[in-house]
């Protein structure tokens, strides 16, 4: 007989849901968070369907969070087992969202259901926050929910996300912070003209060289304990019209900082200028802030999330920071104490994504464990 995880997991995989479709994983939830006295509400921005679902009403405040929408699946031919099958074979249950997180939210529903039931008395308050937007633009899930509950003044205490943490083992990494995410759109503007004159131009790509050296080359900070340096990096670039006689009139560059707690988002927009400002270049430069720093310390959330892990793993984990961002970043910077716990991570966005049903089953009984610390 299949574990209650692993079929609530199947039947999300089986929904087709590429951000921002939800196609039905959240309806599915609800009905089941309803059964057991949370109150739902449904937050539908432009294209995304996002979830708040919420028992209790005192503090302490927990809170799950993770997103239904998954990414797409490449050639599906190129798949080992159907994407959308939630098929288990080898112990492994197999699709789109198994890992990334699919497997993780059946974990929380079944967890919460356990220890509702076992506590129906419980102390504080337990919530969801679902979205399908977290794979994609991120415009108008998460970060949306948290600024409506924000201005009815409604605060998340903890949170949970479960992002696929896990490096290894089943949890040996929790997350309990992220770096920023700072992208810079760069346009250097020179003069176009004819290889054979170049007296007569301006070769943007010959001005900017010396000034994106300088900031390959530049130490922005050291890190901390929590985390590793500020990282600069060019994604892309662009120039040229594609004849090989031609000296281009623009030079398009799209760059990205990964940043600690050591330095803000404002400080390397001024240093970059500075920098852009001393090669004497004629630019153009615009930026999006994908994500703040965040950072949860040893305290209730991240003990009891250790505790849990070790009753039910045996392992010590690790705490990290590495990694991309996630939709925690949206809710710590309500004050919330965050972190991330999933299973592993080896398969996310891949094909034949997969995960252990054994590892859903062990984190419905992690998640399960974190609850009664917390809240009895």
């Amino acid at each position: 007989m299949m574990h209650d995880v692993i079929t609530l997991a199947q039947q999300l995989i089986q929904r087709q849901s590429v951000t921002p479709e939800d196609a039905g994983c959240q309806e599915l939830m609800n009905e089941r968070l309803s059964s057991i006295g949370f109150n739902i509400e449904s937050m539908f921005f432009t294209d995304t369907l996002n979830t708040w679902a919420r028992k209790g009403d005192t503090s302490p405040h927990f809170c799950f969070a993770g997103h239904t929408d998954v990414v797409p699946t490449g050639p599906e031919k190129n798949w080992q087992h159907p994407p959308f099958s939630g098929l288990v074979k080898d112990g492994l249950l197999h699709g789109r969202g198994a890992a990334d997180m699919k497997g993780s939210l059946a974990a929380m529903l079944v967890a919460t259901e356990r220890f509702v039931g076992k506590h129906p008395d419980h102390k504080g308050s337990i919530s969801f926050l679902i979205t399908s937007d977290e794979e994609g633009p991120f415009i108008n899930g998460t970060t949306k929910v948290v600024d409506t509950l924000e201005a009815r003044g409604e605060k998340i205490d903890m949170c949970l996300v479960g992002e696929p943490s896990s490096r290894d083992t089943l949890g040996d990494v929790v997350k309990n912070g992220r770096r920023g995410s700072l992208t810079g759109f760069l346009t250097v503007k020179g003069i176009q003209g004819h290889v054979a004159y170049p007296h007569l131009a301006q070769n943007p790509i010959h001005l900017a060289s010396p000034a994106l050296t300088e900031l390959s080359n530049t130490v922005w900070d050291e890190g901390n304990e929590f985390f590793p340096a500020t990282s600069f990096q060019i994604s892309n670039i662009n120039g040229g019209t594609g004849a090989g006689n031609v000296i281009p009139g623009e030079l398009a560059i799209q760059f990205n900082f990964r940043f600690s707690t050591e330095v803000t988002h404002e400080q390397l927009q001024q240093r970059v200028n500075s920098i852009l400002q001393h090669h004497d270049l004629n630019y153009e430069l615009s930026w999006i802030v994908n994500g703040l720093p965040f950072i949860t310390e040893h305290g209730p959330l991240v003990d009891a999330t250790i505790a849990a892990i070790k009753t039910v793993t045996g392992l010590t984990s690790n705490l990290e920071t590495t990694g991309g961002t996630s939709d925690g970043r949206f809710i710590a910077q309500t004050g919330a104490k965050v972190i991330e716990l999933g299973p592993r991570n080896e398969t996310i966005h891949k094909i034949d994504e997969c995960v252990s049903t054994d590892d859903l089953i062990a984190l419905s009984d992690i998640y399960e464990k974190i609850l009664e610390q917390l809240l009895t």
